[in-house]
């Protein structure tokens, strides 16, 4: 069996589903046979950078890692505005040039409004449902799309340069920013109000809950555990999803109890998540209310000594 994670570096042009399909066929190519895959959260073809890729009982935390902050760096282009608000769309509004009319202090005095709880207001084209049909289904036909704004938090922003072309001004940021934040929208207010229109030229994804782009492998390295490469060479362990929570170490007995879903009674710890594990196996998430813990979600991973 494998469980655990697989830190992709997405590269450009290539969607979630489809990196996840080659996290499959990699496997299955290497002698794996038939694996849950799952990813932890949608990035965008045109994006680069972590995508965690979760593999057998590790695909029980997707949603946790969904529900994970992410950090991005992102690129605009100041002067022009696409129906997508990124280089995909049509260009639906331009301003024939900025130069002396906007400068990057500018964009730098700015930022500071846009830290913290914001309403949002996600771009027409995104996967969110109206009446049961995908947004970008509906713009691409042509048909007019008001979705409803939504707050999220973003925890930082820090400006990263800018540079001139063709009149138009490019600005780097990095964005620390919560569960539902669309940068191509924080891209555009941020645009407005400036006083002029963007659109996201470049989108990379840096880190992704508690994985960073410095454990991320590239499609290449991917194919080579296809082609015989070992695989324990680039997947991590179930529990490198959990390093944000406290982990609680169980003896035979107490694991027994976890693994057969019954409560545990008088142990003296604070309330909250954890993560139970025996040795260094993990057993479930657990929650702990009075000193009683109850399973939340069970992991069936066979310790190898066993």
């Amino acid at each position: 069996m494998v469980d655990g994670w697989i830190i992709l570096d997405k590269p450009h042009g290539l969607g979630s589903t489809q990196a996840v399909a080659a996290v499959k066929r990699n496997l299955r190519q290497a002698g794996f046979g038939k694996c849950k895959v799952g990813h932890g959260g949608t990035l965008d073809p045109l994006a680069t950078g972590v995508l965690p890729i979760a593999v057998g009982e590790a695909t029980k935390l997707c949603g946790r890692m969904l529900d994970a902050s992410k950090v991005y760096a992102f690129t605009t282009c100041y002067g022009i505005e696409t129906d997508t608000l990124d280089l995909e769309g049509k260009v639906v509004r331009e301003v024939e040039s900025l130069v002396g009319s906007l400068d990057d202090a500018d964009v730098e005095d700015v930022l500071a409004d846009f830290v913290g709880p914001i309403e949002q207001t996600p771009p027409a084209y995104s996967a969110i449902k109206v009446d049961g049909k995908r947004a970008y289904d509906l713009a691409r036909a042509g048909e007019e799309v008001t979705l409803k704004s939504r707050q999220v938090t973003i925890h930082s922003l820090d400006y990263g340069g800018s540079w001139w072309n063709a009149g138009k001004l490019y600005a780097t940021l990095e964005a620390h920013v919560s569960k539902g934040t669309y940068i191509r929208s924080l891209a555009r207010d941020i645009a407005r109000a400036l006083g002029t229109v963007g659109h996201v030229t470049m989108l990379r994804r840096l880190k992704a809950g508690p994985f960073g782009i410095d454990q991320a492998i590239s499609l290449d390295k991917l194919n080579d555990v296809g082609h015989g490469a070992a695989l324990e060479h680039i997947l991590l362990p179930l529990q490198a999803g959990l390093v944000d929570i406290p982990a609680l170490n169980l003896d035979p007995e107490q694991a027994r109890a976890v693994r057969q879903g019954r409560v545990l009674a008088g142990l003296p710890h604070d309330d909250g998540l954890y993560w139970a594990k025996a040795g260094q196996v993990p057993l479930a998430l657990v929650e702990l209310s009075g000193g009683s813990l109850k399973v939340s979600r069970g992991f069936n991973i066979t310790d190898v000594a066993e």
